[in-house]
C-alpha cells in the first residue's frame, strides 16, 4: 500500500515537473534579454535540473543512503536558489511596473 502511494506521488510529481518544464521553455521566447532574460535562463537550467532529479526519485531504493542524503541536500540547496531567483525576478518586475 505505502509503496503504491509513493509510486503514485512520484509519477504525479514527474508529470507536474514536465508541465513546468514545458511552460518554462514556452515562455522563454517571450522573455526579453537583459537582467530578466539572464535570470530566466538560470531558472530554465534549475527547472531542467529538478526535472531530471524527479526522474531519479523512483530509483532511490536502489541507491546507498549516503547518495540519497547528498541528492536531497542538493535538491534543498538548488531549491533555495530557485526561490531566491524567483523572488528577485518578481521584485524586479513589480519595480518596473510601479515606476
Amino acid at each position: 500500500m505505502q509503496a503504491n502511494l509513493i509510486v503514485a506521488i512520484n509519477i504525479a510529481a514527474i508529470a507536474v515537473m514536465l508541465v513546468c518544464l514545458y511552460q518554462v521553455f514556452k515562455l522563454r521566447s517571450k522573455i526579453p534579454g537583459g537582467v530578466v532574460g539572464k535570470q530566466w535562463r538560470l531558472l530554465t537550467v534549475l527547472v531542467t535540473l529538478f526535472t531530471v532529479g524527479y526522474f531519479i526519485t523512483p530509483f532511490f531504493t536502489l541507491l546507498p543512503p549516503e547518495i540519497i542524503n547528498l541528492i536531497v541536500a542538493l535538491i534543498f540547496f538548488f531549491g533555495a536558489i530557485y526561490v531566491l531567483i524567483t523572488v528577485r525576478l518578481i521584485y524586479r518586475i513589480i519595480e518596473e511596473l510601479t515606476n
